[in-house]
């Protein structure tokens, strides 16, 4: 089927440097950008709206991309400020704030020591996806493989300080999972 705005026969342009980089971007870290967005946005519309503001901007970015960083940590360093701006824009939309890792109360969440491993990763989810938008992104980029310092580079932070959150984050995690989800957040 011939293409719309090209006349039949004309023959198709090369794909450019920044097409090819988008392709092998989307290629090697799609997933990887559409967990990023979940953690960032819970409601499905708003997320797919995210994700599409994502990569427009990854492939608006790309023509800058000049190698003095992996692709990797520009493809996180892209999805990263864009979902930071949707946050803002939304928390100024909505009344309800994010709770830090410092503020945590503990309470009852009402699961039972045996319960099964889907319920208790489900409550997981539900515990991370109450972080800031700053732990929550350093949980998912951990969760992604990417170290300390590559998590710094990308969210713009120190390497100890990235180290520091995320061990208040495991820590706490780690004692939810333990006790069998009996205490939450």
């Amino acid at each position: 089927m011939p293409h719309r705005d090209r006349p039949a026969g004309q023959p198709v342009a090369p794909p450019t440097s920044q097409s090819r980089l988008y392709d092998e971007a989307v290629e090697a870290f799609g997933a990887a950008i559409e967990r990023l967005a979940r953690s960032y946005e819970l409601d499905e519309h708003k997320r797919q709206d995210l994700l599409q503001n994502i990569h427009l901007n990854l492939w608006r970015s790309l023509d800058r991309f000049d190698g003095q960083c992996s692709l990797r940590t520009w493809v996180y360093r892209v999805a990263h400020n864009v979902a930071a701006t949707h946050v803002m824009d939304e928390r100024r939309r909505r009344s309800r704030p994010l709770v830090g890792l410092d503020d945590f109360e503990v309470r009852d969440a009402g699961i039972e020591p045996d319960a099964d491993r889907g319920v208790l990763l489900s409550r997981l989810m539900e515990l991370i996806e109450r972080l800031r938008p700053l732990d929550r992104e350093l949980v998912v980029l951990y969760l992604e493989g990417l170290s300390a310092a590559e998590i710094a580079e990308v969210v713009g932070i120190s390497a100890g300080n990235v180290a520091t959150r995320m061990g208040r984050v495991k820590k706490l995690l780690s004692q939810y999972a333990n006790e069998g989800g009996r205490n939450a957040v």
